[in-house]
């Protein structure tokens, strides 16, 4: 027996979750189709389980895509301030950490939960381990499932990137826009570790968890937050950050010393020039054995002024090429999906079938590191789900 609805949802994440909500209150009868056995996983595991759940600084230029103005409707129309109205009508306690940054003081339970809550309210249907098999348009769209047929005018796609393969990632979202012939950015993965080369690895990653703050920069593109030294490379938040911008052969620059002048004191000619007073420099502004390993591969050819003009460039420009990235397995986004020329920016319908909508993560739209990729979610979500 195949089961009607207005509007089917494929996928029960941050952005299926909203969209459903939305069409619910307008008084759709709307199926939410989730492949695993729970709502929400991306969603409990986010932010150290606390759910970094939207950033107050939200602006269009936090997002990559192919089309820079793309997001900006869905964004204006659902803001962080009507995911934080929506968070406090639920009673659910917040902090701001840096940069604009919330996060839950308790649990990402507490999303999950206040969002199943409202799908309750808006009388959504919701389906558990609803593996969908194949997708079929005739007049209507028809969703053969591991649990039976479903069938709606209209289908949502909200089946997430390829990030995180292990709570259920997969590319369906993408196999079923070829499917109608729709355009796909080439996936790849986001806000990821870099792996460095066998050089750079043997002289720094035995250092693995040695933290600073620096300035990354790749691409025209760079960020001011920690770096952290790893087994196979560099991560943290700066760059997470820039590696939503690296592509193969393009270098990253590493500022070690962003605002200081380690070689600055030399100025003066009572202060001697030697490795002693240059490594005091250096250690109030790196980590010790950080500031020790860079002397050791970097430290001033000679005590000229040329000489250290040039460690003082070197410590401003580390440049690293990676060898690669830890790949979609420890990728918080995914950058690249369904080509937004493809889609209507205001209700993330289709151009060229109409009914059948794309929203969240596998869009070509992919937000920065600190709550942006949520908020994108919601909000394309909203615009999709007012659209039904």
């Amino acid at each position: 027996m195949t089961q009607n609805f207005d509007a089917l949802i494929l996928g029960g994440g941050a952005a299926g979750l909203m969209c459903a909500i939305e069409a619910g209150k307008r008084g759709r009868r709307v199926a939410l189709l989730e492949h695993a056995d729970r709502l929400g996983k991306k969603i409990l595991i986010s932010g150290g389980g606390r759910c970094n759940f939207t950033n107050i600084h939200c602006r269009p230029d936090n997002f990559l895509s192919s089309n820079s103005h793309f997001a900006k409707s869905a964004l204006a129309r659902f803001t962080p301030a009507d995911f934080i109205a929506l968070v406090e009508k639920h009673h659910i306690r917040y902090h701001e950490k840096t940069l604009g940054q919330l996060f839950c003081d308790g649990s990402a339970r507490e999303i999950v939960s206040m969002l199943e809550e409202e799908c309750r309210a808006a009388n959504v249907s919701v389906f558990l381990n609803a593996k969908v098999r194949g997708v079929s348009h005739t007049g209507e769209f028809i969703a053969q499932t591991s649990i039976g047929d479903f069938a709606a005018s209209a289908l949502v796609v909200a089946t997430g990137g390829l990030s995180i393969p292990k709570i259920g990632a997969t590319s369906f979202g993408y196999d079923l826009a070829r499917q109608f012939g729709l355009k796909i950015r080439e996936p790849r993965p986001g806000l990821v570790p870099f792996v460095v080369d066998q050089s750079d690895r043997s002289r720094y990653c035995d250092l693995s968890g040695v933290s600073a703050e620096v300035v990354a920069s790749c691409d025209g593109h760079q960020f001011r937050e920690k770096m952290l030294i790893t087994h196979r490379g560099l991560s943290g938040p700066a760059i997470l950050q820039v590696s939503s911008y690296w592509q193969k052969s393009l270098p990253v620059k590493i500022d070690l010393a962003p605002g200081h002048e380690p070689t600055a004191i030399f100025r003066d000619p009572k202060v001697p020039r030697n490795l002693t007073t240059l490594r005091s420099q250096l250690t109030k502004i790196l980590p010790a054995r950080f500031a020790d390993r860079w002397l050791q591969f970097h430290a001033p050819t000679a005590w000229t002024n040329t000489a250290l003009a040039d460690f003082e460039q070197q410590v401003h420009a580390w440049t690293i090429h990676p060898a690669g990235t830890e790949g979609f397995e420890k990728a918080e986004v995914t950058v690249g999906g369904i080509d937004t020329d493809e889609l209507s920016a205001k209700s993330m319908v289709c151009r060229k079938v109409p009914g059948l909508y794309f929203i969240g993560e596998v869009v070509d739209v992919t937000g920065h590191l600190g709550g942006f990729n949520f908020q994108w979610a919601w909000a394309s979500g909203a615009a999709a789900g007012r659209a039904l």
